[in-house]
């Protein structure tokens, strides 16, 4: 039976698979724009077709999640059994709060930005491509990170998470390497981060590389990359990686907007579990027309009138005890 940080690894292997395939879908879309038409194109059908692209990435790794922590549960000779089955298409079309499309289109204002800056069009469409690779990467990643998070709520053997990084990382990330938190302590991460959860049934320290570990597993040049050719020297030197890299700068954490609660109305529609959950409960709903990049599409869909929909992350961090966690994650439509 493989060891849970090797069932960790394997996890991590499949979501960047999941995130490799598609970004060589997104490139092949990408190929066939045009700066001059940038934003017509992925307001059109090629956006939808990089929108979809995305979408079945985080459903994908969504519905992995319960899988991934019921073997890490039986792996360490604990229950797999889970008080709630995981929707995965909970974990679809939103990045950090906001609806993923929109989220698509700011490449095409990159783009036209950087030709006004004086750059010719076809770098500047490189610049677009990168901006969207990014984009979809990071909300694919989020998305298993979040499902796995409420794979952990639902699986009562689950008390707490490890942090495991694998190279290449940036600095920040190794500084967290083998860091413990409650199952329902929020994730660090950043724009491109893959770092991953290991779940775990005991209060153990697993065999997950320590920071220290991971920078000596880099060569020079690579350490200097990541740490500047200062810093990495002083780390050579004994001092501590968690002082040399909070000397440069801190680990950033995701808002919406910059408030406190993290909620969206995106996928609080009445077609969404979200939505079918709060029709169930009586809720009134009024009717909206879709949007798809700020124009109304049909009225098809139905968005609740006062009650935005809670992020998970919000809802592990005002719940009082994982009865509640359930209660708010089913009444949200993550879990049924």
């Amino acid at each position: 039976m493989a060891t849970p940080p090797e069932q960790g690894r394997a996890r991590y292997e499949q979501v960047t698979a999941t995130i490799r395939a598609v970004i060589e879908q997104i490139q092949k879309v990408w190929g066939t724009l045009s700066a001059q038409s940038i934003e017509d194109d992925l307001m059109g059908e090629a956006g939808a077709v990089i929108a979809a692209s995305a979408v079945a990435g985080q459903n994908t790794v969504a519905d992995a999640a319960a899988a991934y922590i019921a073997a890490q549960m039986v792996a360490q000779g604990a229950s797999s059994l889970a008080d709630a089955a995981l929707i995965a298409q909970a974990f679809t079309g939103t990045a950090s709060g906001r609806p993923l499309e929109s989220l698509l289109f700011l490449p095409a204002i990159g783009v036209r930005r950087r030709i006004a800056a004086g750059m010719p069009p076809q770098e500047a469409m490189i610049g677009g491509l990168l901006d969207m690779t990014m984009y979809a990467s990071t909300a694919i990643a989020d998305s298993a990170r979040t499902a796995d998070q409420v794979a952990m709520a639902t699986t009562r053997s689950c008390v707490a998470y490890v942090r495991v990084v694998q190279l290449p990382a940036c600095s920040r990330c190794i500084l967290l390497s083998g860091q413990m938190y409650s199952r329902s302590e929020g994730f660090l991460r950043h724009p491109n981060c893959d770092c991953q959860t290991l779940p775990l049934a005991e209060h153990e320290w697993p065999d997950v590389a320590t920071p220290l570990q991971l920078f000596n597993q880099l060569d020079k040049e690579q350490q200097q990359r990541v740490f500047t050719v200062a810093g990495a020297r002083a780390i050579r030197a004994g001092s501590d990686v968690g002082q040399v890299v909070n000397a440069r700068r801190g680990m950033d954490t995701v808002e919406i907007y910059g408030r406190t609660l993290q909620a969206t109305h995106e996928g609080a529609t009445r077609r969404s579990a979200y939505g079918r959950s709060r029709d169930q409960a009586g809720d009134r709903f009024d009717r909206f027309a879709g949007q798809r990049y700020g124009n109304a599409t049909s009225m098809r869909y139905f968005r609740a009138a006062q009650s935005p929909r809670l992020m998970p992350e919000e809802i592990f961090r005002i719940a009082d005890d994982r009865d509640e966690e359930l209660r708010l994650l089913r009444r949200n439509g993550y879990i049924t």
